[in-house]
């Protein structure tokens, strides 16, 4: 060992990446990556409901079936699409399909071999009836031609960033038909310990505690992974996170996996070091709904009040700890392909949300309110609680009574998404860069589904906005689409039902001693092939 500047990652890491002042000073100065060992992870979060879920499920299986299933394509950190299981792709010239070469040689875990069989039936079985549901509209099809091939055709053009941001979503793998066939995949006895074909090969589950994953001896990128095992253990209590990472029992966590008043303090051992890189894809935001089927939300700038009457700055600073920014549009700042800051802009003023509420007819009247509300915080994360206090006394100060409540996770989705029970909501949202449907179902009249979390709960929807994203969806000129959805985040912003109040900066905390971590866009969800442990 020696002492040396840090070194976390030879590839992904460079000037500015750690988190301002949390610069560890000792690193392990090893250039060849080493093999063997044992890494174990943790998240920001509890454990999953299965190791696998054929919809998404968020970030808990998330995490742990990206270790063990794969995708067509992945994105690398500098934005370039590439090849996983397919070798490449190519669109017809009107854009209807899109022929795609499948990788020769990979093999499932069982030993049987991936072919264009497995990636139609996941594409037509899995990816259109649950992973890609809402992405998948206008799908007509998928054939493979021959044992190379597969071709996917479409009803209307498709362009070229939404297909290659297909390809590598989240949830959208390559399963193995044999294993799945003839079975409903929601209840398959495989969610649990699944088969695929990538680095890690399932070994155990022990409920409450951990998953185990052991080194998939065949795996088709050569000479990885490096390491003999990954284990995910789950810890509820971010105190026992953090307590975990101090007694070397874990030595990565991802997605703010410490309360946030504790990364300074981690760093400053020199132990650790923390990152908010790995997760240009999976940016994440506090968000302020408000519910049109209240008729006071009927006129706009009742809308734009709300937004006005919350400073941001403060959340940012104390409700984070300057972990956060804050948000001006659905489309998040670190987006590079179709952030825009030619918007509507609610910044913190309230002396024009007073204003705009007065013009909008409901004048504050001496000794009384101009109208009643009632604030649901989600209870998914312990900060939208705070975030809540700071909304409610914003509106009060400016003459609106606000009832603020926190209900528990299960009792937040069913109010917010089912029962549509709140006026005005504080909720989370992660948004990718392409920005249909995952942004744009937030304010689209097929975004409304009731029952289906993290979707349009606001209940917005006008034609121009539906107009507006039908031609984005078509849009194969790359400078035209960039248009599009610029005139769609002024439209929205403009119209304030559904916008962030900050952007969070998700952090990764990491022993000294690992690796080449926080090298994809969205590291949470990568296969973790090439991490390794410095001797």
């Amino acid at each position: 060992m020696a002492a040396t500047v840090t070194r976390v990652s030879r590839r992904a890491f460079g000037a500015g990446l750690l988190t301002a002042g949390l610069v560890a000073k000792t690193a392990f100065a090893q250039e060849t990556p080493r093999r063997g060992g044992t890494l174990v992870a943790t998240w920001g979060g509890g454990e999953p409901q299965a190791c696998y879920v054929p919809s998404g499920g968020g970030p808990s299986p998330t995490f742990s079936s990206s270790k063990l299933l794969e995708r067509l394509a992945g994105r690398r950190m500098d934005g370039v699409f590439q090849g996983e299981l397919a070798e490449a792709w190519k669109p017809a010239a009107d854009f209807k399909s899109y022929a795609v070469k499948i990788r020769k040689g990979v093999k499932f875990h069982d030993g049987k071999d991936m072919t264009t069989a497995d990636v139609v039936y996941s594409i037509d079985e899995i990816w259109k009836k649950h992973a890609a549901a809402a992405a998948l509209t206008e799908f007509a099809g998928v054939a493979a031609p021959d044992a190379d091939t597969v071709v996917l055709t479409f009803n209307k053009p498709v362009p070229e960033f939404f297909f290659a941001s297909l390809l590598c979503g989240p949830a959208n793998y390559i399963l193995p038909k044999h294993v799945y066939a003839g079975s409903d995949p929601l209840a398959n006895p495989a969610n649990d310990a699944p088969v695929g074909t990538g680095p890690w090969k399932f070994k155990e589950w022990v409920r409450g505690n951990h998953i185990r994953f052991v080194r998939n001896e065949s795996y088709w990128r050569r000479d990885t992974p490096y390491l003999d095992r990954l284990i995910i253990r789950y810890i509820r209590d971010p105190a026992g996170r953090t307590a975990a990472l101090e007694a070397g029992e874990i030595h990565i966590g991802v997605l703010n996996p410490v309360p946030l008043a504790e990364i300074r303090r981690l760093t400053a051992t020199t132990r650790f070091v923390t990152t908010t890189k790995g997760y240009d894809e999976a940016v994440w935001s506090a968000t302020l709904e408000c519910n049109m089927r209240n008729p006071v939300f009927a006129k706009r700038e009742v809308r734009q009040a709300m937004f006005f009457a919350v400073d941001r700055d403060l959340i940012a600073k104390t409700v984070y700890y300057g972990h956060a920014r804050p948000g001006t549009s659905p489309i998040y700042s670190p987006n590079k392909e179709y952030f825009t800051a030619d918007i509507f802009k609610t910044g913190f003023d309230p002396k024009k949300a007073a204003a705009l509420l007065d013009s909008a007819g409901y004048p504050k009247k001496a000794g009384a309110k101009r109208f009643k509300l009632n604030l649901v915080a989600a209870g998914w994360f312990a900060e939208n609680a705070r975030i809540g206090a700071i909304v409610e006394q914003g509106l009060e100060d400016i003459g609106v009574d606000v009832t603020l409540t926190v209900p528990d996770r299960q009792a937040s989705l069913k109010r917010i998404y089912t029962d549509y029970d709140f006026d005005l909501a504080i909720s989370n949202q992660a948004n990718p860069s392409e920005p249909v449907p995952a942004t744009t179902q937030y304010f689209t009249s097929d975004g409304i589904r009731k029952g289906v979390p993290f979707r349009n709960a606001s209940g917005f929807h006008t034609d121009e906005v539906d107009a507006l994203v039908e031609k984005i969806k078509v849009e194969t000129d790359p400078g035209r689409r960039k248009a599009l959805v610029a005139e769609f985040q002024k439209t929205v912003t403009q119209e304030c039902p559904n916008l962030p109040l900050v952007e969070l900066e998700s952090i990764t905390v990491a022993s000294t001693r690992v690796q080449d971590h926080s090298n994809d866009p969205n590291f949470l969800a990568a296969s973790w092939h090439d991490v390794w442990l410095a001797s």
